[in-house]
């Protein structure tokens, strides 16, 4: 009985060990908060409704977060130079008409800025931006209109000139349509390839995106940046999205667990660990 209670407790003690030295290696990292859909028509896990992304960004803004750009972080990891105390930096996917309609006036009231990757190929279809709405979005200086690929293709599947295509064909429409260059880039659904990142760097982009629950490390992270994929449709929305940004030091790694168990046929075993 004393050998089981000894083994418990150091278990617990590596345990409570490991969960502090994640967060003490988190301690200078920056969340990049990801969104979709804001909107209260639609209720799936991609869309939040308008109130509960106004109190969010409220419990932000209450708790002393600092709104910074991608270009502020990177020019922190790549020239040093600091950054606010608790920087955050708000994303959104895919370029829909809600951001104009129902992000932006939110955005205004709080004087917060966010960066909008859009699908250049869906603006001005049903639902999406125009480029009116994202030119007076980029003038306002509270939103910047970055790439989220020409039409939105499975960039692990493409080679050669398609994966050009898609990758300039969408900083090259921003450019000419916004009169500003395009630096960023999320990669559709998070997937990407040595050659598809080897493209982005060639044609100057200063980062690519993806989803991961992780944290961003002012320093010493790669050319690719994750982020935290912020949901709705649920009646404790703030309180998970509280978890997941205080808790993304552990939740990063156990949601790769999650995957790899899940891909490796394990789902029974995978849906025994819950992330909010």
């Amino acid at each position: 009985m004393k050998k089981l209670l000894a083994v418990l407790i150091v278990l617990v003690l590596a345990a409570v060990g490991f969960v502090g030295w994640l967060f003490w290696r988190a301690a200078d990292a920056v969340p990049i908060l990801n969104y979709h859909r804001v909107d209260n028509k639609d209720d799936n896990p991609a869309t939040l409704k308008v109130a509960d992304f106004e109190a969010q960004i409220k419990f932000l803004v209450d708790s002393g977060y600092s709104f910074v750009t991608p270009d502020e972080l990177v020019d922190a990891r790549q020239g040093g130079k600091s950054l606010p105390k608790n920087p955050v930096i708000i994303c959104f996917d895919d370029g829909h008409d809600d951001i104009y309609k129902n992000v932006f006036p939110i955005l205004q009231k709080y004087k917060i800025r966010a960066t909008v990757f859009v699908v250049t190929d869906h603006i001005g279809m049903t639902d999406f931006l125009t480029w009116t709405q994202a030119r007076e979005l980029q003038a306002s200086g509270l939103v910047d209109i970055e790439s989220h690929t020409k039409s939105y293709k499975d960039l692990t599947r493409l080679r050669g000139d398609k994966l050009w295509d898609q990758i300039y064909g969408a900083k090259q429409a921003i450019e000419w349509a916004l009169k500003k260059p395009s630096k960023f880039i999320s990669f559709p659904e998070g997937k990407y390839t040595v050659d598809a990142e080897l493209t982005a760097k060639e044609l100057n982009y200063r980062a690519g995106f993806i989803e991961d629950y992780g944290l961003t490390a002012s320093k010493n992270d790669g050319f690719v940046l994750t982020r935290i994929p912020v949901q709705g449709s649920n009646s404790q929305t703030l309180l998970r999205f509280k978890l997941r940004l205080k808790g993304a030091p552990i939740f990063s790694p156990l949601n790769r667990m999650k995957e790899r168990l899940a891909s490796d046929g394990n789902e029974s075993i995978a849906d025994l660990i819950l992330i909010p």
